[in-house]
């Protein structure tokens, strides 16, 4: 099936801080799908084995306001701190040829997507557990015990926001191949429920 041969679809894949959202969508880009991942820009420093460009685009400060000011993120928040923000060409690109897109975010961002893009399908990873979220949160020691706290308090928050998602994928420890079988299903369902649907950005 051609990446034209149905409307194509933005594909919002958010959940909480933690939750293996970076470690599905590595399993993901194993398929043989057409599909574009958006590459989310960011003002935070690069983590060890990280690359510009590909895993994001680190800014400076002063890029990316730059950018946001010349209307350049369909989506742009502030997130412990740091700056992320969904650019637009890329979304404009892959979509005017056909391509479905995948977009990682936040919940916040999510929000702020589907208030843009109104049939745009929203993807919720959600932990087993809080406990299980905290202990993940716990065994990255990537951050202080402060910013721990701070992350697990909006993860929590961030739980209760689940319900305006369109669906649910619990990421079970070891099991994240059952999760991208589940998402690749979702979506192939939803192609196929939107398929009269018209992309386009709500201004």
């Amino acid at each position: 099936m051609s990446a034209n041969s149905k409307t194509p679809l933005m594909v919002v894949i958010s959940g909480p801080s933690g939750v293996g959202k970076d470690t599905v969508l590595q399993q993901m880009r194993l398929l043989p799908r057409p599909w574009h991942y958006i590459v989310t820009a960011t003002t935070r420093p690069k983590r060890e084995g990280e690359r510009d460009g590909i895993d994001y685009f680190f800014m400076s400060p002063e890029e990316y306001a730059q950018t946001y000011q010349e209307g350049g993120f369909l989506e742009s928040a502030e997130v412990y701190g740091r700056w992320y923000g969904v650019p637009k060409s890329q979304a404009d690109e892959a979509m005017n040829v056909g391509m479905d897109v995948i977009v990682k975010t936040d919940v916040q961002g999510a929000r702020t997507l589907r208030s843009k893009i109104g049939n745009a399908l929203l993807i919720f990873i959600a932990p087993p557990s809080t406990q299980e979220l905290e202990n993940r949160l716990r065994e990255r020691k990537s951050e202080t015990e402060e910013d721990l706290q701070r992350r697990i308090e909006t993860a929590n928050s961030e739980m209760l926001l689940r319900d305006e998602f369109d669906y649910v994928v619990v990421n079970y420890e070891d099991k994240v191949e059952d999760v991208v079988i589940e998402i690749d299903r979702i979506i192939e369902v939803e192609k196929d429920k939107r398929m009269t649907d018209r992309y386009s950005w709500n201004k």
